[in-house]
């Protein structure tokens, strides 16, 4: 990203090169452990970054925290309820611009069974319907721009999809289950997505970020041994490596990509993404 110099004696100038703007990224669950350090790694890579999470007060903190830290004032939040349909919808009705790059990173956990407002599982309509349906109102912004991604935050902590069940109405409700349930779902979308985008230029890809020490991990009973700047450091690279252009569909660990079983069930996929299409 260039800058214009102008000198003046012994003075320098330095202007934006309105030009060459910085790409802009989405980041869905900006204040949590890898949602905040894959927002400042962003941030450090010259995105304009666009924060967005249900808490307006921790949106703002981390904000100001990465200002800090950064010096770059190109960051900024929206608040949104990433369980709700009307929420995403409101949120691109006042988006404003295109769009370059969008994580998908928003998940939940919760240990007892739980519904949204719209009344619908919390941890499915946080974890697959809110990736789902950032994808699906925020493509026209994404469409056609230079290098255009999406990263959809899973996990190799994945499966037990019940397609006949996925809200857990009929099976007995356990986080762990539903948990896994929900990131196989992002693996099985991601491949539906990235035959459905390719006409409009977009690249989308899953991926196992770090194992972290977070609120979500204790939720499920776990630990991590990861820093969460570790835990970023595989969504930031799939986001930002330009060896990467054009490669969509797949799956990635450890910043290699990895084999997925649950791409491979075209009939699945075909019937899980029909599913979401109709909440």
């Amino acid at each position: 990203m260039g800058r214009f110099l102008l000198f003046i004696g012994i003075f320098t100038i330095q202007f934006p090169d309105l030009m060459n703007p910085p790409p802009i990224a989405i980041i869905t669950g900006a204040y949590g452990a890898i949602g905040k350090a894959i927002s400042l790694q962003m941030v450090q890579k010259g995105y304009t970054t666009v924060l967005s999470g249900k808490d307006e007060s921790k949106l703002k903190s981390t904000v100001d925290e990465i200002r800090k830290i950064t010096g770059n004032p190109n960051v900024r939040f929206e608040a949104v309820d990433l369980s709700l349909k009307s929420g995403i919808k409101a949120m691109a009705d006042r988006w404003d611009g295109p769009l370059h790059l969008l994580i998908n990173n928003a998940c939940t956990a919760p240990r007892q069974r739980t519904e949204t407002s719209e009344g619908i599982e919390m941890e499915f309509a946080t974890n697959v319907l809110g990736y789902f349906w950032m994808i699906v109102y925020f493509r026209k912004f994404l469409q056609y721009q230079e290098d255009a991604r999406i990263i959809n935050v899973a996990s190799y902590w994945a499966g037990e999809l019940d397609l006949n069940d996925l809200e857990f109405k009929i099976r007995r409700y356990d986080n762990d289950t539903a948990y896994r349930q929900s990131k196989q779902a992002d693996r099985m979308l991601t491949a539906a997505f990235a035959e459905k985008l390719k006409k409009y230029g977009i690249a989308i890809n899953s991926c196992h970020p770090g194992d972290v020490n977070s609120k979500l991990s204790n939720s499920l009973g776990f630990g991590g041994h990861e820093t969460p700047a570790e835990g970023a450091v595989t969504p930031v690279w799939l986001a930002t490596d330009p060896a990467l252009k054009g490669i969509t569909g797949k799956y990635f660990a450890n910043k290699s990509e990895s084999f997925c079983q649950f791409s491979q069930d075209t009939k699945a996929i075909e019937e899980l993404y029909a599913t979401c299409e109709g909440y």
